[in-house]
């Protein structure tokens, strides 16, 4: 879409001509590839791209939009008219927004890459996946099923708005994944599961990463095989920095996207609040460098930043759009985020943390006469609104006099997520990411959370063996 700015300006000014305080024109150009090892063998590869624009127009609460995926200035006229006879029916307003100017943003570079994906064969892509499965097949003889995916996806997009800013981004997203099955001498199952992701280019398929990768999911996948069945009732838990960030994204972070507040999440009311231990601070990253969530621009155009949600226990905002920004009085934070050109943009987290705090990670361990250590935290439930979770462990330990010893299987964390933070007493001087394709309202972001190792002293284990000593 390289129309030029008279161009942009026709169309922004027509489709606010009847009304509407802001208008937008969403550009998008994606392509991706996605190649899948199973049952022996490479079982798919696939291919796909879009291209498109949309344009919305936003008057106090309403919005309307349309979209195209032949975006030439005729289509994107065409748009701007049907906006406009929509906005005479709806908005009625006689206070006419005109743009006389378009100026390009800033140039950021939080996602440097080096070699686009585009730039490589398939069979490159496919070599790294084969080397996976390769290092798989040598690991443990009681592995019994590998799959092996790689991912990559490139989107660039250009907005124009009636703020009179013209922003380009660009944003790589390649994801590596291990899953295995292995076989107990009863013939039960256990899974592994493992996988990393960034913005960057193909240089992210280093043999490192991959190694990393495969070995995480044979070490949980042993570790369960010859682990004890987890006790249940209520420990010391001590979730460690390479468990990743999932309690923190999904019990936390969810609650205090700006559109889930207005929902009534448990955060809602408590800005300026002590809402949590005074060993945390909670922030939601759009600008660490080469992060999956990392951006330089979110989707309305919006510069990101770090935005503090929580200092030293203190409940400091939310994460905002252009749209809660304005209903709530305050800056948009850079947090508008949209799978694609045909959907709106909505409130969406990027890189989520606990920062690391002052405490030795070995020391947290040494602090526990008995209790739980989770290297490896895996899927769950939880109520956003509320808080409330239950999450699997897909690798976790007894911690007996100050020690790491039986593996555990079966396990599960039951709580809430603001109790989780208010009773946090030990915050480990590391830092851990974990990364994910974040859902919410039918769509996906790329985004990444990390933690430090934790001590929370009284949480439910969810075991199978029933009791526990605690």
């Amino acid at each position: 879409m390289n129309l030029s700015n008279a161009q942009y300006l026709e169309i922004l000014n027509h489709s606010l001509s009847s009304g509407g305080e802001y208008s937008e024109i969403f550009y998008e150009d994606f392509y991706g590839t996605s190649i899948v090892y199973d049952n022996g063998k490479i079982e798919k590869i696939n291919f796909s791209s879009r291209k498109g624009a949309s344009i919305r127009v936003v008057s106090a609460e309403e919005t309307i939009f349309a979209h195209t995926n032949d975006p030439t200035y005729e289509n994107l006229m065409n748009l701007a008219e049907t906006l406009r006879k929509n906005a005479s029916e709806r908005f009625g307003s006689n206070n006419i927004v005109k743009v006389e100017e378009l100026k390009e943003a800033e140039k950021r570079d939080f996602a440097p890459f080096e070699i686009p994906f585009d730039n490589v064969s398939v069979e490159q892509k496919v070599e790294k996946v084969l080397k996976g499965v390769e290092l798989l097949k040598n690991a443990d003889k009681r592995i019994k099923q590998i799959t092996v995916s790689y991912a990559d996806s490139s989107r660039k997009v250009k907005i124009v708005n009636s703020e009179g800013k013209i922003v380009e981004d660009i944003r790589n997203y390649p994801h590596y994944a291990a899953i295995i099955f292995a076989q107990d001498e009863e013939g039960n199952l256990f899974r592994g599961y493992s996988s990393d992701g960034a913005n960057m280019g193909f240089e992210f398929f280093t043999d490192e990463m991959i190694e990393k990768v495969t070995k995480d999911a044979v070490r949980q996948v042993v570790s369960q095989i010859e682990g004890v069945d987890a006790p249940a009732g209520e420990f010391t838990v001590v979730l460690s920095s390479e468990a990743g960030g999932t309690m923190i994204h999904e019990a936390c972070g969810h609650g205090m996207e700006a559109d889930l507040v207005l929902s009534g999440s448990v955060y809602r009311e408590k800005v300026g609040k002590e809402i949590a231990s005074q060993k945390i601070t909670v922030v939601d990253d759009g600008t660490d460098k080469n992060k999956r969530g990392t951006l330089n621009y979110d989707d309305e155009g919006t510069p990101t930043q770090r935005t503090v949600l929580i200092e030293k226990g203190v409940l400091k905002g939310y994460m905002h759009s252009k749209i809660t920004a304005k209903k709530f009085g305050v800056e948009p934070t850079g947090n508008g985020r949209r799978e694609s050109y045909m959907v709106l943009p909505i409130v969406r987290m990027r890189n989520t943390m606990i920062l690391p705090g002052e405490d030795d990670p070995q020391d947290i361990i040494k602090s526990v006469k008995y209790g739980i250590f989770v290297r490896k935290m895996g899927g769950g439930q939880v109520d956003v609104i509320s808080g409330d979770f239950q999450f699997g462990v897909d690798e976790g330990y007894i911690i007996e006099n100050g020690e790491i010893k039986q593996s555990i299987r079966g396990a599960s964390l039951v709580g809430n997520g603001l109790k989780v933070l208010e009773s946090i007493d030990m915050v480990g001087n590391d830092l851990g990411y974990g990364v994910g394709t974040c859902g919410k309202d039918g769509q996906g972001a790329p985004v990444s959370d990390a933690q430090p190792t934790i001590r929370i002293p009284k949480l439910i284990v969810g075991g199978i063996v029933k009791g526990g000593n605690n």
